[in-house]
């Protein structure tokens, strides 16, 4: 029984072994051919489908392009900073990790946990992060968590015209300002990365880079010490009278370019996530009453169309005119009065008279000329187009409240466009903030605005200038007087419309000054405006005064020291710009 057993056995496992080899025999040629198949037949497809695995090719903006005044001080830069990313699966203590990241970065613990403990493969943390910030954080040597380098927009002079800059958000778009309104050409074009990533997607190196195009430059006619200067001024008025805002515009009038544009509250772009009302740039967005200030208009009017001449004499109605059964008052009682003396002492009677010379029809065509009702096209989003309403729509009163500034609205750069009219010989000219364009050290020219549009003769701007030189010499504006130049001005004094009362308050007033010096070669034409003042708010001594300090530190930066000095650097060919290299040659300390 045993040997036979032993038989047996032997020959069982005789066939396995048989078996196994015929198994071998069967498969060896299969894993042959799956070999031949793979290696020779599809290698090529399949090394197509490991590099695509492995390799992936990414959209990144190229670096946002900076902006420059026109003298190249750097307004806004892009700096390297780190945007730190978890990966949920692979943080090993989410609660510890979160302690640890509130403590480095400051954020609410929970909602780093939040984030920490989610079921996505990946979730920020914290974007655009400054190095040290990475440096505490990889020191913690937690995993799951990673850096991807972003550029940070930086405005280095803080609120340095923060309402023209604008400011871009996390995803390095331009949100408002020079930002929006140029963001695709600061921006540049996405360019091709290709990154190289394990079998869970995480990056293994550092990207190649495939060719990017750059982006643009932006270089503006500011002038940074100019604006400074501006916003110095305006922001001291503002605080001494208890304002609640205000504005400063300051303008080339032979060219348009816009030197300076402040507003009070101002804006810090580096921190813009506050108030959205603080993020409008008013001087171009917010209508108001211009007041006395728009006398110029009717009477550049009268005197263009020979209604009138600056010796033609109105009777001042001991200061009350009535106008269908409404009373319109003046400061004075005043008797006879030129139309030099109308101008120079702001009468509101005598400027009525004048626009009743004119008619409704035609003072609407010449408010329309200004350039008044439209917008100005200003290369700045957001900009408003005043109110003027058609003559169908204007009662008995209307003649005589458009005549002295009331039941019209107008922007900032609106008036400061109509009076550079008057003070460059009649041209009205588009203003514009964006100088040129550059890339990889090459200048482009930006798109100019169109060329000027004459609106006056040069005989009625001649006559304008010299009864606006009145205003400051003898007349309402004597505060805003520069020692040394000749100015050219007008005050304005406006009662703001009440809706509640549904009348003009007795409480609320506007007081603005528009001119322009020196006054027959202008080099700056400006307007002050002082929202709401406590106390005194009449535009002669609130707001003249603020474009006197301003107009006297703007030319003693430009080292203008007399009107000779400007006669001289003043150039004689159309747009009378000074040149490129006596601006260079000037001074860079401002008053």
């Amino acid at each position: 029984m045993y040997r036979i057993r032993g038989t047996e056995f032997r020959e069982s496992r005789k066939w396995r072994a048989l078996a196994v080899m015929a198994g071998v025999l069967v498969a060896f040629p299969l894993l042959l051919g799956r070999l031949f198949y793979l290696q020779i037949v599809s290698a090529k497809e399949l090394a197509r489908l490991a590099e695509r695995q492995q390799q992936r090719l990414i959209l990144v903006q190229s670096r946002r392009g900076s902006i420059y005044d026109r003298r190249m001080k750097e307004l806004a830069v892009s700096v390297r900073s780190y945007s730190l990313f978890g990966r949920p699966r692979e943080v090993e203590n989410s609660k510890q990790v979160s302690s640890r990241l509130h403590r480095v970065l400051g954020l609410a613990e929970p909602e780093i946990r939040k984030k920490l403990q989610d079921e996505k493969n990946f979730v920020w943390i914290k974007r655009q992060m400054d190095p040290d910030e990475a440096r505490q954080v990889q020191s913690l040597g937690a995993t799951g968590l990673g850096f991807i380098p972003e550029d940070r927009r930086l405005y280095p002079r803080g609120q340095l015209a923060g309402q023209v800059l604008g400011f871009v958000g996390v995803d390095g778009h331009g949100l408002e300002g020079v930002e929006f309104q140029f963001d695709q050409f600061l921006r540049g074009k996405a360019k091709k990365e290709l990154v190289q990533r394990d079998a869970l997607g995480r990056l293994l190196a550092d990207p190649v880079n495939e060719g990017p195009e750059a982006s643009y430059d932006l270089v503006l006619n500011l002038d940074e010490v100019i604006q400074f200067i501006a916003e110095k001024e305006l922001r001291a008025k503002v605080m001494e009278t208890g304002a609640r805002g205000g504005a400063a515009l300051l303008m080339n009038p032979l060219t348009g370019e816009i030197l300076a544009m402040a507003q009070m509250p101002p804006l810090n772009p580096n921190q813009f996530r506050g108030p959205g009302r603080l993020w409008r740039n008013r001087v171009i967005s917010d209508s108001y009453e211009p007041g006395s200030t728009f006398k110029v208009v009717v009477i550049a009017a009268a005197l263009e169309e020979g209604l009138v001449t600056p010796q033609s004499r109105f009777f001042g109605e001991n200061g009350e005119i009535s106008i269908a059964g409404k009373t319109i008052r003046d400061h004075e009682k005043y008797g006879w009065l030129s139309v030099e003396q109308i101008v120079a002492q702001s009468s509101n009677v005598g400027a009525i008279k004048v626009a009743q010379k004119l008619d409704r029809t035609k003072l609407y065509e010449y408010i329309r000329r200004f350039g008044f009702g439209r917008k100005t096209g200003v290369d700045l989003p957001g900009e408003a187009s005043g109110l003027v309403r058609p003559v169908s729509e204007w009662s008995e009163v209307s003649l005589g409240a458009v005549a002295i500034g009331q039941e019209i609205s107008v922007t900032p750069l609106q008036m400061v466009r109509a009076v550079a009219a008057i003070a460059n010989g009649g041209i009205l000219l588009p203003p514009y903030v964006v100088r040129e364009m550059q890339r990889d050290g090459e200048g482009r020219t930006a798109a100019r605005p169109p060329a000027g549009l004459r609106i006056l003769s040069e005989k009625t701007s001649r006559q304008m200038v010299s009864m606006l030189r009145n205003v400051v010499r003898e007349g309402t504006g004597r505060q805003a007087a520069v020692e040394g130049f000749e100015v050219a001005g007008k005050t304005g004094t406006a009662q703001k419309f009440d809706p509640e009362m549904g009348s003009y308050s007795h409480s609320q007033f506007v007081a603005s000054f528009v001119g322009f010096v020196p006054a027959e070669r202008p080099l700056l034409v400006g307007l002050v405006i002082i929202d709401e003042p406590k106390g005194d708010y009449w535009g002669g001594s609130v707001a003249a005064p603020v474009f006197g300090k301003i107009a006297a530190q703007v030319l003693r930066y430009l080292r203008v020291s007399s009107p000779l000095a400007v006669l001289h650097r003043v150039d004689d060919s159309p747009g009378g710009q000074v040149s490129h290299e006596e601006r260079d040659q000037e001074g860079s300390q401002g008053g």
